[in-house]
Order: structure tokens, then sequence, then C-alpha cells
């Protein structure tokens, strides 16, 4: 595999850690915490940021290589990545709206990579 193969995988992997943040964070909102400083510092924001931090720099690496037009495309990944976690992690439904949404991106994805 190339150098921008690696790259591309590192991008998409490090969209994912984000959505995880992301859907961390969610599960922490849900939580009722006796004080407002208690609903900011917990384990579940805390290591949500330090994710997020994470895949900023993961983000970096990757766009040594991967063209930075590229770079908007690939992030569109996250609404499935967040839909699909959303739905087990979160209980949360699917849709028409939201399918039509993955499927949409899914395509433009397509295109955009002929």
């Amino acid at each position: 595999m190339s150098e921008y193969s690696y790259s591309v995988i590192l991008l998409l992997v490090s969209v994912l850690i984000s959505s995880v943040s992301q859907i961390i964070l969610k599960k922490s909102a849900l939580k009722k915490y006796p004080t407002r400083l208690a609903e900011y510092l917990n384990v579940s924001v805390i290591s949500a940021y330090a994710l997020f931090f994470l895949s900023t720099i993961l983000t970096m690496l990757s766009l040594r290589h991967v063209p930075l037009s590229m770079q908007p495309i690939l992030e569109s990944v996250s609404y499935i990545y967040i839909s699909v976690m959303g739905y087990f992690f979160l209980k949360e439904r699917f849709s028409r709206r939201k399918i039509l949404g993955i499927v949409l991106i899914i395509l433009g994805i397509f295109v955009y990579s002929l």
C-alpha cells in the first residue's frame, strides 16, 4: 500500500474517533449531574475531548499525503458513522430523511472518487 492509501485510512480512522467522541459527549449530556462543574469535569467529557484531540492529531498527520480538497469528502463519512452509532448506542431511529441523507453522502463520495 502507498503512503496515500495509509493516509486515507488514517483520516477515516480519525473521523471514526471523532464520531465516537461525539457519541460519548451526547451520552454524557443525557445524564443528570449534582453540580454544573460535575457536568463538565467528569470522566466521560474529559475522555471525549481527549479523543477529539487525538482525532485532530491524526487528521493533521493524514493531511501530509491526502489532498486538502479530498478532506471534506472523507469527513462527511462522520454523518454515516454517527447515524449508525446513534442507532445502536442511543437508540435513535432512522427516518426516511436520514436514510436519504446517508445515500446522498455515499453517492457524493462515489462521484468524487471517479
